[in-house]
């Protein structure tokens, strides 16, 4: 089997790591892939290099359809000639449309985000949205969304019923594991002792993902418990961000937020934390969570996306923009005993081994390539 799969690009994201999961996973199985990145190479672009995958930059500029591109683009998968394509996001999606219509093999569709109030897009996005909701009715064959709420928010606006399927994102829970030595240097780093407790929370700098009201919770909770530290990371995440270090200036908290930028050992950090948090105003199926849950990180989220169901009896949901009720949930789980906080730890490694292994989440992959498999023999 030959699969082309489709990206807008190549940066850290949840569909861009997703992707790289995925593809690890069917490396393994033999099947012979080739990555297409809309724009240019990214992170995610040279891990996948660096496992042998071919990937090949188109060079389109972000939001702009170029005609000389897009046939540069239907040659290169011509010449491929994969069995199955693959698309992810919403450029993608519909320029892979446009480079493999009629061509013999089927069209497969992601989507990774949800359809919310709170989620605003650049209007040549939110016209390609509408375009594919048309579109979905009769190219592709199947239209994988990674939630739940990714699956109800677009059939709300029109997205073909019969063609959308959930499959969960999925994590390796080899990468992601607790580390006492990794945690112990971490820790080092930020010279900081072992009884120093730490929250964290990692995601790029924007507003869906609400930094403020983290900061706000942790002077909340700081004005009692002023020993634990808070931890950032993502892109746009550092000292230079001057909005968002007023914010923890104003707050008083200088002394007690490390801000980490953007960084290549996530699994390093995440093991190093007590809880970890994302408390977006709207989310598909956030990795994130799934990495510091089997990284043995109970977690406080927002009650968004499918987080609520990520994180089941592990952890806690609060509404989102509601500082008080954040710290409050913190609070809640670092007044456990030691006994119960080790069995939350378990159970939240549990959870995500039995439901989110991307060796599992693959497999259902495979169920969806099966649909087409006798064309493809």
């Amino acid at each position: 089997m030959k699969i082309v799969h489709l990206i807008t690009d190549l940066d850290i994201g949840g569909a861009e790591i997703m992707l790289l999961n995925l593809v690890r996973e069917q490396a393994k199985k033999n099947i012979k892939i080739h990555v297409i990145c809309l724009s240019e190479n990214g992170v995610i672009g040279d891990r996948l290099s660096g496992m042998g995958i071919p990937v090949t930059s188109i060079g389109m500029r972000s939001g702009q359809l170029n005609l000389t591109r897009l046939i540069k683009l239907r040659q290169i998968i011509r010449i491929i000639d994969p069995d199955i394509l693959q698309t992810w996001m919403y450029h993608a999606n519909f320029v892979g449309t446009l480079a493999g219509f009629g061509h013999h093999y089927p069209i497969i569709w992601s989507l990774h985000h949800t359809l919310g109030k709170t989620e605003k897009f650049k209007a040549t996005t939110s016209v390609i949205i509408k375009i594919n909701s048309i579109l979905s009715k009769y190219i592709p064959q199947t239209i994988v969304c990674c939630s739940k709420a990714t699956y109800f928010s677009h059939l709300e606006k029109g997205y073909e019923e019969s063609k959308m399927v959930v499959i969960p994102n999925g994590i390796d829970i080899q990468e992601f594991h607790s580390d006492q030595i990794a945690r112990a240097s971490f820790r080092d780093e930020l010279k900081l002792g072992s009884a120093t407790q730490l929250i964290g929370m990692i995601g790029r700098f924007h507003p869906l993902k609400d930094h403020q009201t983290f900061i706000k919770a942790a002077a909340i909770i700081n004005s009692s418990k002023p020993n634990i530290h808070f931890i950032l990371a993502g892109k746009g995440i550092e000292l230079e961000n001057q909005e968002l270090y007023k914010w923890i200036e104003a707050a008083g908290l200088e002394k007690v937020f490390h801000l980490l930028g953007l960084r290549d050992d996530i699994p390093r950090i995440l093991t190093s934390l007590d809880l970890a948090s994302l408390i977006s105003h709207g989310e598909g199926f956030p990795v994130s969570i799934c990495e510091a849950m089997a990284c043995e990180v109970p977690c406080v989220v927002t009650d968004v996306g499918d987080l609520r169901e990520i994180v089941g009896q592990t952890g806690i949901c609060v509404e989102p923009e509601k500082p008080y009720a954040l710290a409050e949930g913190w609070e809640k789980l670092l007044i456990l005993s030691d006994e119960e906080f080790s069995n939350l730890k378990y159970q939240a490694r549990l959870r995500i081994a039995t439901e989110y292994n991307i060796s599992k989440i693959a497999e259902k992959y495979m169920g969806v390539y099966d649909n087409f498999r006798k064309e493809i023999l």
